[in-house]
């Protein structure tokens, strides 16, 4: 059984390995072959380290990459989120 934190890394390496990649949640638990509640304690570690963000769309970005909206955590459901006014 892997611990979370070498999960942690595996999926650090995956995003730092491929910049720009946009993944969801269940993209996330594909690829690296983790259920649900794991990868959820995993990408909530990686944003509140602020490696990575969760965009509008729910996908997950390196924060480096740019946000556009606010952080999220992944046991947040809630799909609003806003966005700043143009002037």
């Amino acid at each position: 059984m892997r611990t979370v934190q070498a999960v942690v890394e595996r999926v650090r390496a995956e995003f730092t390995e491929m910049p720009g990649l946009h993944l969801t949640q269940e993209q996330v638990q594909r690829l690296c072959g983790i259920e649900k509640t794991m990868c959820t304690l995993v990408l909530d570690a990686l944003v509140k380290e602020s490696f990575l963000c969760r965009k509008s769309g729910g996908a997950y970005a390196r924060l480096s990459d740019g946000v556009s909206g606010p952080l999220r955590f992944a046991e947040e459901i809630e799909p609003y989120f806003r966005t700043p006014k143009a002037s």
